[in-house]
């Protein structure tokens, strides 16, 4: 008999939102496996469960996570847990996941807190549909990639940002995707939680005049289908007609279907893009 491996979500920021479920695995469990052990033990402490604990972080989730699936097979109970919310979202929790999967060793979520869907649902803005960058890269270029893709996303797009480079994100993003709506979520279940509904453009400003603290969290509304579509025309409008034609005729349409593509994207007939056809 294999272990089975545990994700199990822990407070944001406050301890009451911890689950019984998770407080009696941690406690059933034969080992805790941490993101931060010296952050973890706090958590550990306060509710006097004593089960031991080992790191599994970033930098060593590939070694480690060798060792933790070798004491699964063996028949023990691992808890996975990260600093803050669900193991797995935007941490290396992810990775020993894919492991335990390819080993066939059981693997259930408990669920609770994530600041993803906490942020989300107190944002104001449409839940129906969104996007989660978590932290954006580091690396210019691949960060300009990431922001040129967000440009034409509709759904409400959900970015981590620390508070020491918030103004600098929020220019950025404002720069790549137009002054949008957006909620600044600081603090979240804390007691110091606030939610700044603003545009990305209002918020730089509103926090050059004051310092922002605590990890933040971008709730920025999509864009709209309408704006989307008037993208795409102007998109297309920087093609030649033939270009325009050759775009669809290379993806099997036969020449009246092109026709009567192009006429849409550009808003024009397709007695019209007949006409300029026969002239050019």
């Amino acid at each position: 008999m294999t272990g089975t491996l545990y994700l199990c979500a822990t407070p944001i920021g406050n301890l009451e939102d911890i689950t019984l479920r998770v407080l009696r695995t941690l406690k059933e469990a034969d080992l805790i496996a941490a993101e931060d052990t010296r952050h973890s033990i706090k958590l550990l402490n306060h509710f006097e469960i004593h089960t031991p604990m080992t790191s599994y972080h970033e930098y060593n989730k590939i070694e480690k996570g060798r060792y933790l699936i070798g004491l699964l097979k063996e028949g023990q109970n691992i808890a996975l847990i990260t600093d803050a919310g669900t193991p797995g979202i935007s941490d290396p929790g992810e990775e020993l996941v894919k492991m335990a999967y390819e080993e066939e060793i059981p693997v259930t979520s408990l669920p609770g807190p994530s600041a993803v869907i906490t942020g989300l649902t107190l944002s104001g803005l449409s839940t129906r549909r969104f996007a989660f960058e978590a932290f954006l890269p580091s690396d210019k270029k691949e960060r300009n990639n990431i922001l040129k893709e967000l440009k034409s996303e509709t759904r409400t797009i959900i970015i981590y940002e620390a508070p020491h480079r918030l103004i600098k994100t929020l220019k950025e993003l404002s720069d790549a995707l137009g002054d949008r709506r957006v909620t600044v979520v600081r603090e979240l279940t804390k007691k110091h939680e606030t939610a700044f509904q603003s545009s990305l453009l209002k918020a730089v400003s509103h926090y050059e005049a004051e310092e922002p603290k605590g990890e933040c969290l971008l709730v920025i509304e999509g864009l709209k289908i309408e704006d989307l579509l008037e993208q795409e025309k102007e998109k297309f409008l920087t093609l030649s007609l033939e270009e325009h034609m050759n775009l669809y005729l290379g993806r099997g349409m036969d020449k009246k279907e092109a026709m009567r593509a192009v006429a849409t994207d550009r808003g024009i007939t397709k007695r019209e893009v007949y006409q300029m056809l026969l002239n050019s």
